[in-house]
């Protein structure tokens, strides 16, 4: 880094309820000990990638750092934050029970194919005709809702498929993959109601992809959610298979939101996970510049529209704030009402952001670089911030539960006490 910085989080040590920084300390150099580790609040259970390359459940509270890759192996960890979420699919592990199956057997726990925990929850399904071959749960969309609907699914003989349709595939949407090679296949979409807004496959190592679609409603209705066999074709938005195709599948997933977030295993009925509230507030005000400052955050990005803070700085109010935000795929950094944009749009995966801000009167200047590009900067308007004294990471500025979680991993964020130089900006941010 081309200083030294006030505050450094590389997520490594923590317990439950905190996450413990490397560096924190004040402008004059004082050491905050233990007054500069992050207070971590989640009320319920949640999942990760762990460092062994397997699916975890963390107890409530604890920092879950996750260790996922895109190739589906074990990597360095980061911070995993995501908002409260709900998963409305049942049984998500075992598709003997609400799943009604047709022209398929399902073999349920099957040994020899270890599930994406490491134990033997998968189940394996097998066509025992051609034609449609599926197991179905009934499910209540609404109107004007973005659903996110996900399955981890291993290659057995032949190709894997996922439908969401109206209760008679007048109206639907499917979408077909390769999970022999983790590529997409082919979807399709009939009717009215239904509009397939994006597609995605994911490895998770060990063969197992999770293979997920987003779904705008435009009608309230009583439709299904299928997990099908399939020979790699559809007709109309009916998955079709060839007698034997079969797949293994585990942890189906229904949410709203245009994200699959991170795995909530269900029963008899929906399961909500809460959300991670990372923030550091009180003595920290020394390590915050109050006149000019920087921040840094290495980051990754999901595909999506709603608004997400990435770290905030604040007085844990919206009177005063230094943000780096993210709506409609775009990056945007921002003090306090004056925003500039970073990214039109910003891509999925990882990125390095440095953000400097330095006041001038009443107003000031920013100053941004994203993965070493040229410095974009503006002129805020009004008032310059003063008396911050909170740190957010992954949500926004204000105390509490708010809205605005941050959906995806953080690998590590700084904060300096100085407006570093442009050429600065650029070499802290370079991939």
């Amino acid at each position: 880094m081309p200083a030294s910085p006030s505050l450094l989080i590389v997520p490594a040590r923590f317990k439950t309820g905190k996450l413990y920084t490397q560096i924190a300390t004040t402008s004059a150099g004082v050491v905050l000990g233990s007054s500069g580790d992050f207070n971590v609040t989640r009320a319920t259970t949640a999942t990760r990638f762990n460092s062994a390359g397997l699916i975890e459940s963390v107890a409530s509270g604890v920092p879950r750092l996750d260790y996922y890759t895109s190739g589906g192996t074990a990597g360095c960890p980061a911070l995993l934050v995501e908002p409260s979420a709900q998963n409305s699919a049942l049984q998500s592990e075992d598709f003997t029970t609400t799943w009604a199956a047709t022209n398929i057997v399902v073999s349920g726990n099957t040994t020899g194919t270890l599930d994406p925990y490491g134990t033997n929850l998968a189940d394996l399904l097998t066509a025992t005709a051609s034609g449609s071959s599926r197991v179905v749960q009934t499910f209540n969309f609404v109107s004007g809702t973005t659903y996110t609907y996900s399955c981890f699914a291993k290659a057995g003989n032949g190709f894997f498929g996922m439908t969401m349709e109206n209760g008679g595939v007048a109206s639907g949407v499917a979408v077909i993959w390769n999970v022999s090679t983790g590529a997409f296949s082919v979807s399709g979409s009939v009717g009215s109601g239904y509009t397939l807004q994006a597609h995605n496959i994911e490895n998770y190592g060990n063969g197992w992809y999770r293979c997920s679609m987003r779904v705008l409603l435009g009608s309230t209705v009583t439709g299904n959610i299928r997990v099908n066999t399939s020979n790699g074709t559809m007709s109309s938005v009916v998955v079709q298979s060839d007698n034997g195709n079969s797949v293994n599948v585990f942890g189906a997933q229904v949410e709203t939101g245009s994200v699959a977030t991170s795995y909530i295993p269900t029963t008899t009925g929906s399961v909500t996970r809460n959300a991670d509230v990372i923030n550091l507030s009180g003595a920290v005000s020394g390590c915050i510049g109050q006149t000019e400052g920087t921040i840094y955050a290495e980051f990754e990005y999901k595909t999506n529209i709603a608004e997400r803070r990435l770290i905030a700085l604040s007085d844990n109010t919206t009177t005063n704030r230094v943000f780096a935000w993210t709506l409609n795929n775009i990056l945007y950094v921002q003090v306090q009402g004056t925003s500039v944009i970073v990214a039109n749009p910003i891509s999925a995966g990882y990125h390095k952001v440095a953000f400097a801000y330095q006041q001038s009167g009443v107003s000031g200047t920013l100053f941004a670089s994203l993965d070493g590009g040229a410095v974009v900067s503006g002129t805020t308007a009004g008032t310059f911030p003063s008396s911050l004294t909170a740190i957010n990471v992954g949500k926004n500025e204000t105390t509490g539960t708010s809205s605005f979680f941050w959906n995806a991993n953080i690998r590590s964020a700084a904060i300096y006490t100085s407006r570093l130089t442009n050429a600065e900006l650029i070499a802290l941010s370079t991939l």
